[in-house]
């Protein structure tokens, strides 16, 4: 089926915009470009400090009257404009401003995508079925010229569409089970997968297998007397869900332990507090 856009930066645009989830929106960081563009600003910014500090050096000699410029922002704007020298240092002063901002800007800028994910490898390989046309391999890229190679480097690619619970679970499911959540399809090679089905999945299966360890663990615990037995239960079922909160899901080391610890306390509350005895006993007068 041939397509509504124009092949190049139209029918890429409407590929990108299609996706729902904004999990196709794949751009190049340029890591190389960013790492320079700041050593060149970071050289700059050294070089404008020791003009700034030999002007200052110069004028530590000088007389009252080039001193007071010095610690009065009115006075040495004012001399800028008739004294060579401070004119020199108001521009300097100017260009260290526009430098500076630009600099920690930029470092801003690469802190915030830093944090940006990766596209997971499935959606990359999908967005460079539909960028080679169908063939990643042979085919020819939607771009022409250099914009040919941008997306062949994986570690120098980010995704928009930040997923910030993406957990061990909605990972597999992504990777593994993603064809049950199909919505639709843009062509022969590329299915779109909704990731709000797999989140509404992901949470309604963490309940029921968090219920089931509960439930699991108290029934287990109910049906048997031998205490030495009870403690081998609470061992068993505290192991998987450990493994539970573990493997599946992205809790840090004191969060598996504290929820690890707040489970085995529940079971233990319920054999201590006599819940877990299968008979009652009579007791006569």
């Amino acid at each position: 089926k041939r397509s509504r856009y124009l092949l190049g930066y139209p029918s890429l645009a409407a590929f990108i915009a299609s996706d729902r989830d904004y999990t196709s929106a794949i751009c190049k960081r340029f890591n190389r470009l960013a790492a320079r563009n700041l050593l060149h600003l970071q050289s700059e910014l050294a070089e404008l400090q020791a003009q700034q500090d030999e002007l200052d050096r110069a004028e530590r000699s000088g007389g009252r009257a080039v001193k007071q410029f010095s610690r009065n922002w009115p006075d040495f704007c004012a001399a800028a404009l008739s004294d060579d020298r401070q004119k020199q240092r108001k521009i300097l002063a100017d260009t260290i401003h526009s430098v500076l901002k630009e600099y920690r800007e930029a470092l801003v800028f690469e802190s915030h995508l830093a944090t940006l994910p990766r596209p997971p490898k499935s959606t990359l390989q999908a967005f460079r079925c539909h960028f080679f046309n169908g063939d990643p391999k042979f085919g020819f890229p939607t771009l022409g010229a250099n914009s040919a190679s941008l997306f062949d480097d994986p570690d120098d690619l980010v995704v928009l569409g930040v997923h910030e619970d993406r957990d061990r679970l909605t990972a597999f499911v992504q990777d593994r089970l993603a064809w049950i959540f199909q919505t639709k399809a843009s062509d022969g090679n590329i299915a779109y997968v909704s990731d709000r089905r797999i989140a509404g999945f992901v949470a309604i299966l963490s309940t029921v297998n968090a219920a089931a360890l509960l439930i699991g663990g108290i029934v287990s615990l109910y049906s048997v007397s031998s205490s030495r037995k009870k403690l081998g239960i609470i061992a068993v079922f505290t192991t998987l869900f450990a493994i539970n909160v573990g493997v599946l899901t992205n809790a840090r080391r004191a969060e598996l332990f504290a929820a690890s610890a707040g489970y085995a306390a529940v079971l233990v509350v319920f054999v201590s507090g006599n819940l877990g005895v299968t008979g009652t006993a009579n007791v006569g007068a």
